[in-house]
């Protein structure tokens, strides 16, 4: 994009700044701050209180308010006359995001952006609002009577407002970091949890709850995973939230890619700005949940919408973009809708009849200012069979209108793009292109996902420290990496493992996940905070709820997960299994805020099952696949500087297989070849055998008849040895999951 501010030259701090946000309000009169000791030194100078507004760039009533009230004169001469006027980029600080939007819900019962805070000295909010008009109207004070009633306040009852901010502070404690006694949670939490959704499904549009509607893809990556495991409600609920999507306005029909979410309960008129997060945990979904239901075109929305993606949301260096405006000039959806004479002109009287009955404008208009917003009325499988042809032919019936009506759109005034890369949204992306690269077999999503990551590993890495950074932009990486960022990564690399089997993904997931516990572990409770101590936070504060995207300790809990099946190692799901300790009553108290942790602690639980036989029916089966499958091990060419080259090779019994390394999956157990007692590195796995299992929705990677695994053991004092774990399989069921120790002779 190219750089904001539109109203002119740099008038004040921001113009020094890389946020697309922060610099959207450099040419404004108030005097403004980025976040930092500047701003709070003179705040404690002067003896004034801090005036916070916290945003985003796609977030419309930012704008507003920007235009209506940052831009006007007197309004600013307010600000800056009584008030240090600090401005924040949530994306940029999402864990300061977090602390002051927590005061704002607990100051108004409500929340949003843009977020308007004012703040003690020592930064603890005392007054809180959203968006505030320039003038009394709708029920909202005016801001110019809001600054006029906390400059009273400040100057006439400081006492009193210091008192208030204490309060608020304490409250946010209790919220933020409250006092929990570790247990693990109940194991029929998944269940019940299962069960409140389907009290909360709307069985008419899908999605849960009422208008406005979320994607909200936590629940639906739970109901994804309980659908392949024979879940046939979730499945159910799953596929109707995914199709009724799909048609809705909350799609869009000509370029593909959603919007943030829907202003009503049935998808239809959305808010209209597109967000890489959204995007990216969509996209996967449908490309997950295609084969539940072939004839729905899931797998169209999937590459429509990273095809989109590749298209307007990836930078010159393979990173993913951020988020792209909601409005032009000043009119929300503006870019997206259409008057019924817009699409006569361009369609013409022949294509407008069919378009009509397909997108939804043979009615009245269904958005503001006698605009349409295009949707599937119907599944494009009933449209076509009202006409006697199939799907594909009327794809193609339809193909050239929508050409056209996209190359009339692309004429009008673009949204903004803003073009950040952040580590932890482009994590999502890069999984989503992975998994999609391999469940459709699609190579440029699987190149998009190698280089993206490449990018964010070189680029988005301190100089100094070589840890991970936050946010990049114009050349410049900042921001010590918080929590969802090494989460998301982490599991982006880890999908990019799966999908291609490159040992480098393993090897950088592995690095990361160390550097996060050595960085935001929580020794004494367990879990994860969201960022480093800083003096300049009010709170540690460890996310455990999901919201529009997962938590970061849920999906740090499936990465160890996962990092265990991958390695063989204990450690990671012992670290596992003591983050769940840390959440354990908050899940069990409100799974629905806790949905991925929940997925978390169900995977935990088969594991230890799978691991831990607990009566003579499970020993007998951990024995049936100890003699399905014969290994052993041996020791090749001389010793190089401490390292020998190893061989391990399995014989496998007709009719069953084991599960490849990578397994495709991570709920699959892989086949692991480590060390027992030694060190090992270097190993390396054949490639793998499709098989297309009776319950599986998709083709598994195997291992069938010989398999060889090589790699190199460190040599001692002692006899070295090998440790292999796999789970063995037939065409009906799996065994128990078996580690044995393999002597490298």
């Amino acid at each position: 994009m190219s750089d904001p501010p539109p109203h002119g030259a740099p008038r004040n701090r921001l113009g020094r700044e890389s946020s697309p946000y922060l610099l959207l309000h450099a040419a404004n009169p108030v005097d403004w701050y980025p976040w930092g000791e500047e701003a709070f030194d003179k705040a404690r100078l002067e003896q004034k209180p801090i005036f916070l507004s916290v945003g985003y760039s796609t977030c419309y009533w930012c704008h507003v308010m920007e235009r209506e009230s940052f831009s006007n004169p007197e309004i600013a001469r307010q600000i800056n006359e009584a008030f240090v006027p600090v401005k924040l980029d949530r994306e940029e600080r999402p864990d300061l995001d977090e602390i002051y939007m927590t005061a704002t819900q607990l100051l108004t019962r409500s929340g949003g952006w843009p977020n308007s805070l004012f703040l003690t000295h020592d930064l603890k909010p005392f007054y809180a609002g959203t968006y505030f008009p320039p003038d009394d109207r709708h029920g909202r004070p005016g801001f110019p009577r809001v600054l006029a009633a906390v400059r009273e306040a400040w100057q006439a009852r400081r006492e009193s407002v210091l008192a208030q901010a204490e309060a608020v502070t304490t409250a946010m404690r209790e919220q933020l970091a409250p006092p929990t006694a570790p247990r693990l949670p109940d194991p029929a939490v998944a269940d019940a949890t299962r069960g409140l959704l389907a009290r909360r499904f709307d069985a008419q549009w899908g999605g849960f709850g009422h208008a406005p509607k979320f994607p909200s893809p936590s629940n639906l990556d739970f109901l994804l995973e309980r659908a392949r495991a024979g879940d046939t409600q979730a499945r159910e609920m799953l596929v109707l939230t995914l199709d009724r999507m799909a048609r809705g306005g909350i799609h869009d029909q000509l370029a593909g890619g959603f919007h943030r979410y829907s202003t009503d309960a049935e998808w239809l008129v959305p808010h209209f700005e597109k967000m890489l997060y959204d995007n990216a945990c969509l996209a996967r979904l449908y490309a997950e949940a295609a084969p539940l239901a072939p004839d729905l075109g899931f797998e169209r929305v999937a590459r429509s919408t990273l095809d989109f993606v590749l298209r307007e949301l990836v930078g010159a260096e393979g990173g993913f973009l951020s988020a792209i405006d909601a409005e032009t000039d000043g009119h929300e959806g503006a870019y997206y809708s259409w008057t019924r004479e817009e699409l006569a002109q361009v369609l013409g009287a022949e294509a407008f009849a069919l378009h009509a009955l397909v997108y939804g404008f043979d009615g009245g208009p269904n958005f503001e200012d006698d605009r349409y917003v295009l949707h599937l009325r119907e599944p494009l499988a009933e449209r076509a069979r009202a006409m006697a042809i199939g799907v594909e032919e009327l794809l193609l019936r339809l193909e050239p209108g929508r050409r056209a009506l996209l190359e009339a759109r692309t004429r009008r005034p673009r949204p903004l793009v803003d073009d950040k890369v952040l580590a932890d949204w482009n994590g999502l992306m890069i999984e989503a292109m992975a998994c999609a690269g391999r469940v459709l077999g699609e190579p440029r999503y699987l190149d998009a996902a190698r280089r993206a990551a490449e990018f964010v590993l070189a680029r988005l890495t301190s100089a100094d420290s070589r840890t991970l950074l936050h946010a990049y932009r114009g050349g410049a990486a900042r921001v010590t990496a918080l929590l969802d960022d090494y989460a998301f990564l982490i599991a982006g690399l880890l999908a990019l493992r799966r999908a291609t089997g490159g040992a480098r993904w393993l090897d950088q997931a592995r690095r990361l996940q160390h550097e996060l516990d050595s960085r935001l572990w929580d020794e004494a409770d367990g879990g994860y905070f969201m960022a480093a101590g800083d003096a300049r936070l009010l709170f540690q504060s460890k996310p455990a709820y999901d919201g529009a995207v997962a938590s970061g300790n849920g999906v740090a809990a499936l990465n160890l997960l996962g990092l265990a099946l991958e390695t063989g190692a204990a450690s990671y799901r012992e670290r596992a299994q003591r983050l769940l300790q840390a959440f354990g009553e908050a899940i069990d108290q409100l799974p629905l805020a806790h949905v991925t942790l929940v997925r978390a602690a169900a995977r935990l639980g088969s594991h230890e099952r799978a691991a831990a036989p607990s009566g003579r029916g499970d020993n007998a089966l951990e024995q049936q696949a100890r003699r399905v499958v014969a290994a052993h091990g041996w020791l090749e060419g001389e010793a190089s500087a401490g390292w020998r080259r190893f061989v391990v090779e399995l014989t496998i019994r007709d009719g069953w297989h084991v599960n490849a390394n990578p397994a495709g999956e991570a709920f699959l157990v892989p086949l692991v070849v480590g060390g027992a007692g030694s060190g090992v590195r270097g190993v390396s796995y054949p490639a793998a055998e499709p098989l297309q299992a009776s319950l599986a929705v998709e083709a598994i990677p195997t291992y069938r008849g010989q398999v060889r695994v090589e790699g190199e053991v460190a040599v001692g004092a002692g006899a070295p040895a090998a440790s292999l774990t796999y789970q063995a399989c037939d065409s009906t069921r799996c065994l128990p999951p078996v580690t044995l120790e393999i002597p490298l002779l």
